[in-house]
């Protein structure tokens, strides 16, 4: 079946999480199998690590394909703030952010949104706290900073946004995920957004952690419906301090408590009625069956090719989740016996991105996720036949296992007709800092090269 375009324009969200030229300015490293890797601008650190495969990185030739980054001849200015710099008390101070592109005003030209965080305990000046960023293109090159009188603008923990046209009106809408409560804006067509997210029955008393989200129309009624993740039960005032116990604790060093010993949360599915409010079917779709996972992000693509959008879900610390879209109003979670809940070898893995794309042009789609420091990321292929194969270390992608890996994109960024991937790396505890460990807190950005 053949879906309009609009209609998928949210279901695939990409958080990049750094600058995508930055990602692609850096000497390229031929792998011997299939793709090659970019090693990024902080070689230094790599190269105090004592990696000679990383080494080699840094020291070989250079790609044809330059980028330069122009973000702040671009306009592009809006720092990003997200908790503690030298130390992070609680876990949500290294969970931030997201990034959309979008033609919120139809001209014709992608615009960008920025999500942003906060501090604890931190008393901002009247009108000077961190807020969400939208910025128009001005079509030259260069973006206006339009928050303002958008109304986008909001003070708190967000981890993350999708785009989609809910109520098909033809203007592209924001869900954007916090800790706290989630919105939903809806795009008024005059550079305006409206908060909706109560009239459209999509706000949730609770305190929760909206970690991502994915918009898809997975009963293909012509309305879009949304996936929600979210990742932990957090409370500041129950959660333990640093170094107290073996779950708030790195390598001998103490950091920041979890995601192991907090409890985990479930995701959500509303289901579009059509007239601008949504139900929550998480229940009777078969959503919470997994039980609270460590659920990170989410992206929505018809895997097993029968026409239906399923539902791939990024987990920390414990199996990934792959809902096969039953055609019924249902899903069923079958990554492990698809193959792709756990690594190669068997073992959970901390996932935290993830991208799709048919990558080797088979005609069925791939996926890509990230995971945390002394793991590699992996790259599963689609056999075709409801089955994924674990091709991290034949691809290549297994040289790289000392980096926490977050945002990642399939792009073609050399036009050779066959999607690269882009992976964003840093780690999350500032506290390893000055310790020998083999791990620094700053991670150089990676691109792997599809070699075809």
């Amino acid at each position: 079946m053949n879906f309009p375009r609009r209609q998928f324009l949210g279901s695939s969200l990409v958080v990049l999480g750094s600058t995508l030229l930055d990602a692609l300015s850096t000497p390229l490293w031929r792998w011997n199998q299939n793709l090659t890797v970019r090693i990024g601008a902080d070689a230094s650190s790599v190269l105090a690590s004592g990696d000679d495969a990383a080494k080699r990185a840094v020291h070989s030739p250079e790609s044809s394909v330059q980028f330069v980054d122009v973000a702040r001849e671009a306009g592009l200015t809006i720092p990003n703030v997200w908790g503690g710099t030298d130390h992070k008390r609680y876990i949500i101070e290294a969970k931030g952010s997201g990034i959309a592109f979008f033609d919120y005003d139809q001209d014709g030209w992608l615009d960008i949104y920025l999500t942003n965080g906060t501090r604890f305990n931190e008393k901002w000046p009247g009108g000077q706290a961190p807020t969400s960023h939208l910025y128009k293109n001005n079509r030259d090159g260069t973006f206006t900073d339009v928050t303002e009188e958008s109304g986008l603008g909001r003070t708190g923990w967000q981890t993350g946004v999708c785009v989609g046209d809910f109520d098909n009106d033809g203007w592209d809408d924001l869900f954007c995920c916090f800790w706290g409560h989630n919105i939903l804006f809806h795009n008024n067509g005059d550079g305006t957004f409206t908060d909706v997210t109560r009239k459209a029955g999509v706000y949730d008393e609770r305190v929760r952690w909206g970690s991502g989200c994915t918009f898809l129309d997975y009963d293909r009624d012509g309305h879009l419906d949304l996936f929600v993740c979210n990742y932990i039960e957090l409370d500041p005032a129950k959660t333990g301090t640093p170094g107290e116990s073996g779950t708030c604790q790195w390598k001998g060093i103490p950091v920041m408590c979890g995601p192991r010993g907090l409890t985990g949360d479930t995701n959500v599915l509303y289901h579009n009625n059509g007239d601008g409010t949504f139900t929550d079917v998480s229940q009777k779709s078969g959503i919470l069956k997994p039980g609270p996972r460590y659920s990170i992000t989410a992206v929505a693509s018809d895997f097993d090719n029968d026409g239906w959008p399923d539902i791939y879900v990024a987990v920390d610390s414990e199996p990934s989740i792959l809902f096969r879209n039953n055609h019924d109003g249902t899903f069923t979670d079958i990554a492990m016996i698809a193959g792709c809940a756990y690594s190669e070898n068997g073992h959970e893995q901390a996932g935290m991105g993830v991208a799709v794309a048919d990558y080797d042009c088979d005609g069925w789609f791939d996926i890509f996720k990230t995971n945390f420091a002394d793991d590699t990321c992996n790259l599963y292929h689609n056999n075709g036949d409801g089955t994924f194969s674990d091709v991290t270390f034949a691809s290549g992608i297994g040289i790289n296992n000392q980096y926490v890996a977050w945002g990642c994109g399939f792009v073609d960024y050399d036009n050779d007709g066959w999607t690269d991937i882009i992976q964003v790396n840093g780690h999350v505890y500032p506290e390893i800092a000055g310790h020998e460990i083999g791990q620094t807190f700053k991670n150089p950005r990676l691109v792997y090269k599809n070699m075809g």
